[in-house]
């Protein structure tokens, strides 16, 4: 009998996986200036979309922080709620990208990328990559705004660095759902209407601006537990310090940005074959 073995995979097959990661990796990159580039030409639309954040940063801060709302640990409202109005921006931002592929999508562009060589998954990876750049320009513009209104962070600037890290990178786990719902909307404003319903609610149903002991009874078990509370918390470990320091918080919301990642994007990546 002859003996048959098991091969590896030789020089060649590694060359060409090489050469094809690089290949994805450099469409992803030309998908990522192209949307880049597009949301600089509509200097409206950045320049509302930053102002929208700083609208809430200064609502909370002189409208709820007037000492109605008691908050544990006794540090002002302000730095309570930024960590808060962190996530609620970038999850605002997250949204953009299921509007921006309802647009490609209405407009006939993904049919036209799908006749160029390029890799597919770069439509999807270069347009939440785009947004999640995006929402790293609204955070510095908001710590700007928040240190100006009186927010302090208690812990150094390392720690601070890391709990933003942890808000955009939530923010593109989620951007990967919001794509796939861009995919299913007709026009970009039933995108936008579509989610909504996910949106304020795991918004405002958190910890967000108020304690967890505030709420009713019934919803406190889905206020703690939920993804947005959870990264909430985590970044408030991370920023606020003091009280708020948990280990266990941050790792809470970092398992939660790996899990939402492992589930979404195969789901978008599946619509977007489904649809284009």
């Amino acid at each position: 009998m002859t003996a048959i073995t098991a091969r590896t995979p030789g020089p060649t097959a590694q060359v060409y996986s090489a050469s094809r990661l690089r290949w994805v990796f450099s469409d992803m990159l030309t998908m990522t200036a192209r949307n880049l580039i597009a949301l600089t030409r509509i200097p409206e639309a950045l320049f509302f979309s930053t102002l929208q954040p700083i609208m809430f940063v200064l609502l909370f801060r002189y409208v709820f922080g007037s000492g109605a709302i008691p908050i544990p640990g006794h540090i002002p409202y302000v730095d309570y709620m930024m960590p808060g109005i962190f996530v609620q921006s970038v999850m605002f931002g997250a949204v953009s990208t299921s509007v921006g592929l309802a647009e490609d999508l209405q407009k006939g562009l993904i049919e036209r990328f799908r006749a160029l060589p390029m890799a597919r998954s770069a439509v999807l990876a270069g347009r939440t990559t785009a947004d999640a750049l995006r929402n790293v320009l609204v955070v510095i513009i908001m710590t700007g705004v928040a240190f100006i209104v009186g927010f302090r962070a208690q812990t150094g600037a390392i720690d601070y660095l890391f709990g933003a890290l942890i808000l955009v990178a939530f923010a593109y786990s989620m951007s990967w759902g919001f794509a796939a719902i861009g995919l299913a909307a007709p026009n970009s404003e039933t995108a936008q209407v579509m989610a909504f319903p996910i949106l304020v609610p795991l918004t405002f149903a958190s910890t967000a601006f108020v304690p967890i002991t505030v709420l009713p009874g019934w919803l406190q078990a889905f206020a703690r537990h939920q993804p947005v509370s959870v990264v909430i918390n985590g970044a408030r470990s991370l920023m606020v310090g003091g009280y708020y320091h948990s280990a266990s918080s941050i790792w809470y919301a970092l398992a939660w940005i790996a899990g939402l990642l492992i589930v979404l994007v195969p789901v978008g990546v599946w619509k977007y074959r489904r649809t284009a």
